[in-house]
This record gives structure tokens, C-alpha cells and sequence, in this order.
């Protein structure tokens, strides 16, 4: 069947395909907003759309080589491999990697085709592990199901008169940015530019995908304490940004807006929440991530395992060079964060 690029007219085919907002058509145009080259590839039968792969290809500095990045899609066909080696080499990939949207347990010999040369990728982009809530449940059966010291949390957070809204408003966004920045130099971890926030934002909220919670202190002269970026796509609410104020940190204000973060896709039909990564089933209470993970497993939602990263070769001699180059650059990095 012809795998081809996919045209404008069919993006909302191409929408209704994908399993991820990764996937999606908006967020394809909000990539290139920042400077990233999106390919589009559709097989067809019969004129009619049935598997889609958004690729990103990503220059390596100081070097005419690129990486590709097919995150949160399907296992592709022979034919969806072939065109994507096509589109690799046309691009000077020496790989393309390969995140499937598929939970662990699919047979591993259906994603490492012995037809193309597919590896398990030693270098993981996405999380392996997620966490995603049934919404379908009633309110008082998801309450029930917490941890009581979450539930106790939240109850502490309404009794301080914590309010918790959807605010997309111009005004809230700004402070989203100066909260996110107050969190990344607080929690000292990586975050994406203000500008790439920027663009995510303006293109995904048009989109109708991309939503604002507030959570508002009123003693605290009206002060924001959390602010989240919500995506609902396909009947799927996710929360991939969050930050939050050292300020008045006894009003739970983050338990609240995670309570109200799961009325909200209840609203609006959503029948999962995935909250967009989590740590392993033995989580190290030692990993700078742990806090987050015990504060989402208060809610008491279902650990998900994917099937993991994998890369398409497209240069074999390069991809062993990358390789050994991107140890080393972790192995220094590791260093210099201990001196």
C-alpha cells in the first residue's frame, strides 16, 4: 500500500489516527514553530487513511547528521519502515528512534522486525513507566480509592479556600512561566525554553487541546500557588507541565489541582487520565523524582509499563560512533554534577 506524505485535507484523519498527542497534527505544528523539520507519513488503502507516523528530525551539532523521532505511535508496517528509511536517508539520519505508544507485554518480535534493523535503544527519550487513572469511575469510587493522607490533602487544601479554575487567560499564562522557572531552579532540573512554552501554548490551546488550571490562594492576596498545562486528545486527559510556588505550601494547593485536574476530563468525556510518566514498580525514594511519584500514586492509578525505545538504523557505522559519544557525554556530565 503507498505510504506517502500526508496532505493538509487529511489532518483530521490523521488526527482520529493518532494514539498520542505527540501524534497529533497541532503538535506536528507547533514543532515547526521551533525550528524542527516534521515529516508526516500515511499509509493509504483505497484513498483511505489507516497508519500515520509524525517523524522529527533533529540536526547534531557540528555535523551535517540528524537524528529522527517517531515518539508515542504505532508498531509500523514493512511498508511504514521502508518509507521511513527512505525518509532517513534522504535526511542524513544515522537512526530514527522508535517510542511506541504500546503497552510492555506486546511480543518484542513485532516491533524488532528481522527484516530491518531495529535495536533496543540504549539511549531512552520518553519514560518507560506512566501512570493513568479510570475516569469512567464516579467521583465518590475515585475518592475511596486514594490514599487516605492524598484525600486528607485535598480536604486541607478546600478548607484553606484554596480555588482551583481553568484560566487561559493571557494573565495566567504569564504566571505559569514565572512559576515553571521558580520550580526548575528550586527542584534543579531541566525544562524546556520560555519560548518553546510559548509556542506549545499559542498553538495547542487554538487547537482547542491545551488547558489551564489554576490553583489560587484568596488569604494570600489572590496569589496563584499551581499552575498546570492539561492536554485532552481522543477522550484522554494528560498532565505534561506543572509548577508550583514555595509559598503557603500548607494549603496543599497541589493536591487540590490534581483533584480538580481529574473532575475536569470527567467534564469533559475523558475516560482516562494519564499523567505523563512515573518512576519503575521498586521506585528509589533516593531518585530526585520520587517526590512526584509518590504524590501521583496517592491517587491510586494504574502503574503502566511501555514496551520501551527502539532504533531503526539507518547508518550502522555511525550509529556506533553516536553511541560511544553519547556515553561519554553522560559519564562527564555525571561528573561534573558531583564536583
Amino acid at each position: 500500500m503507498p505510504v506517502i506524505s500526508v496532505p493538509t485535507h487529511d489532518k483530521e484523519k490523521l488526527d482520529r489516527l493518532a494514539s498520542h498527542p505527540l501524534q497529533s497534527w497541532s503538535w506536528g505544528e507547533f514543532r515547526k514553530k521551533t525550528g524542527i523539520e516534521v515529516v508526516r507519513l500515511g499509509r493509504y488503502e483505497k484513498d483511505k487513511l489507516v497508519e500515520t507516523a509524525q517523524t522529527t528530525i533533529h540536526p547534531l551539532p557540528f555535523t551535517s547528521s540528524t537524528i529522527g523521532y517517531f515518539p508515542k505511535g504505532g508498531i509500523p508496517s514493512n511498508e511504514m519502515l521502508t518509507k521511513l528509511i527512505e525518509v532517513g536517508k534522504q535526511h542524513k539520519c544515522i537512526f530514527i528512534k522508535l517510542e511506541p505508544n504500546i503497552e510492555a507485554g506486546t511480543s518484542q518480535s513485532s516491533i524488532l522486525n528481522p527484516q530491518f534493523s531495529i535495536l533496543p535503544s540504549p539511549h531512552p527519550l520518553f519514560t518507560k513507566y506512566t501512570f493513568q487513572l479510570d475516569l469512567t469511575k464516579s467521583e465518590e469510587e475515585l475518592l475511596k480509592n486514594m490514599h487516605p493522607k492524598t484525600r486528607y490533602n485535598i480536604k486541607i487544601a478546600q478548607k484553606h479556600g484554596v480555588i482551583v479554575k481553568e484560566d487561559n487567560s493571557h494573565k495566567a499564562f504569564e504566571q505559569y512561566l514565572k512559576l515553571t522557572a521558580e520550580t526548575t531552579r528550586r527542584q534543579k532540573f531541566f525544562a524546556h525554553t520560555k519560548r518553546y512554552h510559548e509556542l506549545m501554548w499559542e498553538t495547542l490551546k487554538s487547537a482547542g487541546m491545551a488547558h489551564l488550571l489554576t490553583a489560587t490562594y484568596p488569604k494570600g492576596d489572590n496569589i496563584i500557588l499551581t499552575a498546570w498545562i492539561l492536554f485532552l486528545f481522543n477522550d484522554i486527559l494528560y498532565y505534561p507541565y506543572g509548577a508550583s510556588s514555595e509559598k503557603f505550601r500548607n494549603t496543599m494547593a497541589s493536591n487540590l489541582i490534581m483533584w480538580e485536574a481529574i473532575r475536569f476530563g470527567k467534564k469533559h468525556g475523558a475516560k482516562i487520565f494519564d499523567m505523563w510518566g512515573s518512576l519503575g514498580p521498586d521506585a528509589n525514594p533516593k531518585d530526585q523524582w520520587y517526590g512526584f511519584h509518590r504524590f501521583k500514586q496517592g491517587y491510586s492509578p494504574r502503574l503502566v509499563e511501555f514496551a520501551g525505545s527502539f532504533d531503526l538504523v539507518i547508518s550502522p557505522h555511525l550509529y556506533q560512533v553516536y553511541n560511544k559519544l553519547h556515553s561519554l557525554r553522560q559519564f562527564l556530565l555525571k561528573i561534573k554534577a558531583s564536583l
